[in-house]
């Protein structure tokens, strides 16, 4: 190989080197991760498990959440005390037993690099686990790229790309970690609906089919799909949000707009008979838009409904009624068609004449 060859060699050489650092920069910039101490050794377990009775989940500035296992069920006990909701508890461990580490990105992480990769107090995402005592994980998530979830590990100064962290698991609000459901059952098995408001009753029990009365008069033209569609907007009714410390006089629950009482029959399961219930609903003011404020008999909660429920519990007569014009209903008016080969909309014109001209 002469000088000249030598030379191109090694300028071709370069030149893909060079290429090579461009790409890496250029991916690191879209990603937002850097990749100067990128490497597979000693990356730490974050896998979360089953056996743990405590969790403490922090989002960003938002305040810290606490559950607790009592028994066999989950509570919320920060910042209130309130039974959890189990489904969403059980999410958010499956989602831990799924992390992974899969590379290191920073050897020791400064403020300025947690501030940038959203690890910093006002951004970071932080899930600790404990059986008893013990910690079992405490994880800090941060910034997620194309590469994967950008996270730290308490007590180690590294940070590190992590796969299967799927956020909205981990940063719920308050009231989504607590058990919303309110009333749970099949509408099939209701044999009677009644709403109180206040005096006006409206009263509806169902044979073979529904029949209802207002204020102890047979409904007029009463639908019973509407009927059913009334039972159906409680069967299985989840609050939307809670009304903690409201007075009784702020949520209108000390002298109801509206008392729901649904009436179920016996029912036999292979767990066993279930004697026939009642179910009551007091319904009270509004606290946002139409959602109502709203409280079970024997449960002290306080609780929001959306509009769908608190619109049915608080139904004027028409509701519950077949709407005018409903085909095959008595009076429908049914507007006449013009006669054969007149154009809609033009009475009296002789056919095929267009609009706007006089007939000569």
């Amino acid at each position: 190989m002469n000088r000249t060859q030598k030379i191109g060699l090694g300028l071709a050489v370069l030149a893909a080197l060079s290429y090579g650092a461009y790409t890496t920069g250029k991916k690191d910039q879209q990603t937002g991760f850097a990749t100067k101490d990128s490497k597979k050794a000693e990356l730490p377990e974050i896998k979360g498990s089953d056996d743990v009775d405590k969790l403490v989940l922090t989002n960003a500035d938002k305040g810290e959440v606490v559950l607790e296992k009592k028994a066999d069920k989950w509570e919320v006990t920060k910042p209130i005390k309130a039974p959890a909701n189990q489904a969403n508890v059980k999410s958010l461990i499956d989602n831990m037993k799924e992390l992974k580490v899969s590379e290191q990105i920073e050897a020791n992480a400064t403020d300025e690099t947690k501030k940038s990769y959203q690890l910093d107090a006002a951004k970071v995402v932080r899930v600790a686990a404990y059986k008893g005592a013990d910690k079992k994980v405490d994880n800090l998530f941060g910034k997620s790229g194309g590469r994967g979830q950008v996270m730290m590990v308490d007590g180690k100064p590294g940070v590190f790309i992590a796969s299967g962290y799927s956020s909205y698991l981990y940063t719920r609000e308050v009231k989504n970690w607590r058990d919303q459901e309110m009333f749970k059952f099949d509408d099939a098995n209701v044999t009677q609906l009644t709403i109180d408001k206040k005096g006006s009753v409206f009263s509806f029990t169902k044979a073979d089919k529904w029949a209802g009365t207002f204020k102890g008069t047979a409904i007029a033209d009463m639908d019973e799909e509407k009927v059913k569609d009334a039972v159906r907007a409680f069967k299985s009714l989840n609050a939307d949000d809670f009304g903690d410390g409201k007075a009784a006089a702020d949520t209108g629950l000390d002298a109801p707009e509206s008392i729901v009482t649904i009436a179920l029959k016996e029912t036999t399961t292979d767990a066993g008979v279930t004697p026939p219930q009642k179910l009551t609903l007091k319904v009270g003011k509004t606290s946002t838009g139409s959602n109502r404020y709203a409280q079970k008999e024997g449960d002290p909660t306080i609780y929001i409904i959306a509009s769908f429920a608190a619109d049915w519990a608080t139904a004027e007569l028409p509701k519950f009624q077949k709407a005018k014009g409903d085909a095959g209903a008595p009076g429908k008016d049914v507007a006449k068609a013009p006669p054969m080969g007149m154009p809609m909309g033009m009475p009296g014109m002789p056919p095929g004449m267009p609009p706007g001209h006089p007939s000569h």
